[in-house]
């Protein structure tokens, strides 16, 4: 049995902080949201805005408006001392090793020595952003990368480093199962851990099958619900993520995975890079892969970059496989499928597999 974690603090108000603050919340904890001050008078009027936004947010963040309460805003400027009484501190502030280093310097200063620190961080080393800080500090650093929306999505990857100290993962383990309701894999310190590594080669494959004749809808058709996957598919998950973000991810994995033998996989395709410099970023900008005009969605030709009605899927008897009930049936009537959709599932759940 650990001792569970009573008080927290979040640090970086944004759509990941926010939210990660009210699942700490919805779990019976006390947890200060704090960010950088505002200009004017009100030094609170960043992390207010941003946490009246998170508020607003469909599927609700909290379990009740009473859990809400449970959050108290600040700023880094009047507030940071707040984080001296707080059994667990995470970070979630910008991309970015220099900031994120200066904050944990900052934070070395003021923390219990029994607290436990994380970061939320996406895809930096966690050995990194602990450079320079103490034995003791090390010893209680960690990275706990939720997924967005963290109330809703059952992984938190888990990533000690060298220096961690082995009660301390077993203690986030045990809270992240026990309190917080989360499947917890412990992942390796490595590019963009396991999902995300995972997810953007997955991601690629399906960029790279546009070259290969498929369209935008049978792509999305065969790595949605009929493979046990999100109806958001490939393309449609691309748009809700944001292709300037796919791309900035794309681009900050390549160069630090060296010896990958599918490095060339992640090389930014020439049509995504197009996209985002015309703008064109995805559900944010109003149009992505996808686009909806008068009630009707249209998807991007990828070699005139028009957006255009779907045309008939050109797969077989894809309806069938379909409506299959079980699926580990449908997977494998699709595996077994010898028109363009079977072509399609081998190869990608071969290279997925073997990737893995």
């Amino acid at each position: 049995m650990f001792k569970p974690f009573r008080t927290a603090a979040v640090l970086g108000a944004g759509v990941m902080g926010s939210q990660i603050a009210a699942h700490l919340a919805n779990a019976g904890l006390t947890v200060y949201l704090l960010d950088i001050p505002g200009k004017g008078s009100n030094k609170n009027e960043l992390v207010e805005t941003s946490f009246k936004k998170a508020l607003k947010l469909s599927p609700p963040i909290f379990f009740t408006e009473k859990t809400a309460r449970r959050v108290i805003v600040g700023n880094f400027d009047e507030h940071f001392d707040s984080v001296a009484a707080v059994d667990w501190v995470i970070e979630a502030v910008v991309e970015n090793l220099d900031i994120k280093q200066k904050l944990m310097e900052r934070l070395e200063s003021v923390i219990r020595s029994d607290t436990v620190v994380s970061t939320n961080t996406s895809g930096l080393p966690i050995d990194a952003i602990a450079q320079g800080r103490s034995e003791s500090f090390r010893q209680r650093f960690l990275g706990t990368h939720f997924f967005n929306p963290p109330r809703y999505l059952k992984l938190l990857e888990i990533i000690p480093t060298a220096d961690t100290d082995p009660q301390v993962l077993e203690r986030m383990k045990w809270f992240g199962e026990l309190h917080l309701g989360k499947g917890v894999v412990v992942a390796k310190d490595t590019p963009n851990f396991i999902a995300n590594r995972i997810g953007m080669y997955v991601t690629m494959l399906g960029l790279q099958a546009l070259t290969q004749g498929y369209t935008i809808e049978e792509i999305d058709t065969l790595t949605g619900t009929i493979a046990g996957r999100p109806k958001s598919a490939t393309f449609r998950t691309a748009d809700l993520v944001g292709l300037d973000t796919l791309m900035y991810v794309a681009s900050n994995l390549y160069p630090a995975i060296p010896h990958d033998e599918s490095r060339e996989v992640f090389r930014v395709p020439e049509l995504l890079r197009k996209l985002v410099e015309t703008g064109t970023l995805g559900a944010k900008t109003g149009q992505g892969f996808y686009k909806k005009q008068d009630r009707q969605i249209l998807s991007l030709n990828p070699e005139t970059l028009a957006y255009e009605p779907a045309k008939p899927l050109n797969l077989g008897d894809i309806e069938a496989i379909g409506k299959i009930p079980d699926l580990g049936d449908r997977l494998r009537a699709l595996y077994r499928d010898r028109s363009r959709a079977g072509a399609f599932f081998r190869e990608s759940i071969l290279k997925t597999l073997s990737y893995a």
